[in-house]
């Protein structure tokens, strides 16, 4: 499996922004797919997953916030980032796995950094 992210960059404290990222391969091990971010310093963290038939996870940090979706015919997933702060500043890893709870795969990580 493949995943190519895209999105990302500088925005200040309460803008938007958004992050897709495409898989290619086997679709039977993207059966959850999602977004992990790894703050300046700090280890990788769950922002949000959403498996084929829409069940979410976020995290509650960004809860209200961030939106998770997909679509399945392009076996895509995006991340709608609202009312962005400048704890979220990290880098974005799309993941991809056969659960929510086995996100075996990774693509490459993209930056986000949001100025106060």
């Amino acid at each position: 499996v493949q995943l190519q992210a895209s999105g990302g960059g500088l925005v200040q404290a309460g803008e938007s922004l958004s992050l897709s990222c495409a898989a290619s391969g086997s679709i039977f091990s993207t059966n959850a797919m999602g977004w992990y971010r790894q703050p300046p310093g700090k280890q990788r963290e769950l922002v949000a997953t959403i498996t084929r038939g829409g069940s979410t996870r976020y995290s509650d940090s960004v809860k209200g916030r961030f939106t998770i979706s997909r679509d399945n015919t392009k076996n895509t997933v995006y991340l709608q980032m609202n009312s962005l702060r400048p704890e979220d500043t990290a880098v974005y890893y799309c993941s991809a796995g056969p659960s929510m709870f086995s996100m075996n795969y990774w693509g490459q990580g993209t930056q986000v950094t949001v100025s106060s």
